[in-house]
């Protein structure tokens, strides 16, 4: 029996991409998911695979930037399941480009969705796992972080803001209740590059991801590696990448 079988997990961004193959993993490791996005067509269809293969699978539509969706989201777990064990926030856009455009709405954007949306999953979270007694928050986050680039700067400060706020929330945690995972993928081959605005840099991440990049199933696979730890270890961060990435 693997250590995922019966935990209770909820998922944001699962519509496609690295968060549908998270929802896919660990569902046929005997996970029950909630899935949350904001294509709520393709989570129904997400969900009825995984219920079709045997799995526990419900939906809840959520936008990450209104507090009361993750609010309901999470809720849904509890109404469904009867406790929420793992929290994955996953959703994320990257309106990336040269600060020179002054894309101040996709700087806003980015802000709200990457940012301040984790911030509304640990607001609605954490009572949830201080009243269990435990709970894991795993959050994607980036390897555009660690590596500042060009075109990324708005962008890499979102996610290393996050990585950030997960280090002082485990700092304040450590009476044995919250694991918090920063998992920072590299280049992964899914929808990411459309939510960029410039052309120019849409073509350059686009070419990057046609050439070289990881499927998300690699990224389901290291999410699962965290989760199934002992509740006594906690993988604080987990950093994967193309092996030709520079």
């Amino acid at each position: 029996m693997s250590d995922i079988d019966g935990k209770v997990v909820a998922i944001t961004g699962a519509s496609g991409g690295i968060g549908e193959a998270v929802a896919r993993l660990l569902a046929e490791r005997g996970a029950a998911v909630v899935l949350g996005a904001r294509r709520t067509e393709r989570l129904e269809n997400l969900a009825e695979d995984i219920r079709g293969q045997g799995g526990r699978a419900v939906v809840c539509p959520t936008d990450v930037t209104v507090r009361e969706d993750l609010d309901r989201l999470v809720a849904r777990a509890v109404e469904e399941f009867g406790r929420l064990d793992v929290l994955v926030s996953n959703a994320g856009i990257s309106k990336i480009g040269p600060m020179a455009d002054l894309d101040v709405d996709g700087w806003s954007a980015m802000i709200d969705v990457n940012l301040r949306g984790v911030l509304h999953g640990i607001a609605a979270a954490l009572p949830v796992f201080r009243r269990q007694g435990r709970g894991h928050l795993v959050t994607t986050v980036s390897t555009a972080g660690l590596k500042i680039t060009p075109t990324m700067a708005v962008y890499a400060g979102t996610k290393n803001a996050v990585r950030t706020l997960l280090e002082g929330l485990r700092q304040e945690s450590t009476d044995g209740v919250l694991r918090t995972t920063a998992v920072s993928p590299g280049f992964v081959r899914t929808e990411l590059a459309g939510s960029i605005d410039n052309l120019e840099v849409r073509a350059e991440i686009q070419r990057g991801i046609d050439e070289f990049a990881i499927a998300p199933a690699a990224v389901a696979r290291a999410v699962a590696f965290a989760i199934e730890q002992p509740h006594d270890v906690e993988i604080g961060e987990i950093v994967l990448r193309p092996t030709v990435q520079g």
